[in-house]
């Protein structure tokens, strides 16, 4: 009969070399310069949506996803999700405006 050690030792070593280790991937920030800055245009304009399980709105006035999408041409868009929102919802959401040059969407939690 083996002792009890001697298999709990067994077991480490055993676990210990079929395991596979994560590896850790860097990203490489770069530094922030100061620069100028410019005048709003119209290509800069912010926008913020209300994103609900049955509500839209943009800036306020509620609106239905067509009428969003052609609205939105550039700009930055800020969402925000209530807490009845689906992820799917917020997926559909976001084909919508897929593929638009100068949008960019920033969704909060």
């Amino acid at each position: 009969m083996t002792p009890l050690i001697d298999v709990i030792f067994l077991l480490l070593l055993f676990f210990m070399l079929t395991s596979t280790f994560s590896t850790f991937g860097e990203i490489e920030l770069g530094q922030a310069t100061a620069g100028a800055s410019a005048p709003q245009t119209q290509s800069d304009q912010k926008a913020f949506v209300q994103l609900g399980a049955a509500r839209l709105t943009l800036n306020g006035a509620l609106v239905s996803l067509e009428e969003l999408t052609s609205q939105l041409e550039t700009g930055q868009v800020l969402v925000s999700l209530d807490t009845d929102t689906t992820a799917q919802r917020v997926v559909d959401f976001l084909v919508h405006l897929r593929g638009r040059e100068g949008l960019t969407v920033l969704v909060l939690e």
